[in-house]
Formats: C-alpha cells, structure tokens, sequence
C-alpha cells in the first residue's frame, strides 16, 4: 500500500526520459539529474519524449517500486 504524508513531496523530471529503464537506470537520473535521494521516501516521476506515458519511483522504507 502507499502511504503518503504531508511532507512526501513530489519531483518531475523534466524533458523525456527513457523509460525503458528499470530500477537501477531510474535509480541513476535520481541522483545525478535531479541531485536526491531515491531512498528518501519522496515520489520520482519520469515520462517519456512524446510525454504520454509516465513511471513513477518510490521507495517504502522496504525496497523500491516502480509504477508505470
């Protein structure tokens, strides 16, 4: 289950990405594009260059998810 509080914040990538990446792929945009921490707990969201589709990363205290 997600759980969001009021300090969960959310950041989106902005400009396409590829979104064939996977968890380790999006892992790296995180820290070297957006300069965070995928493990804080924030919601990390990527769409793609037509802009029509979107992933989200999150991690819940257990491991990292990825919804698409």
């Amino acid at each position: 289950m997600l759980a969001l509080g009021g300090a969960t914040r959310v950041y989106l990538a902005v400009g396409g990405t590829d979104l064939r990446k996977g968890f380790d792929g999006l892992y790296g945009v995180v820290r070297s594009k957006l300069a965070s921490d995928p493990a804080t707990g924030h919601l990390f969201v990527f769409c793609n260059g037509s802009r029509n589709r979107i992933k989200v990363l999150h991690f819940d205290g257990s491991g990292l998810w990825i919804c698409a």
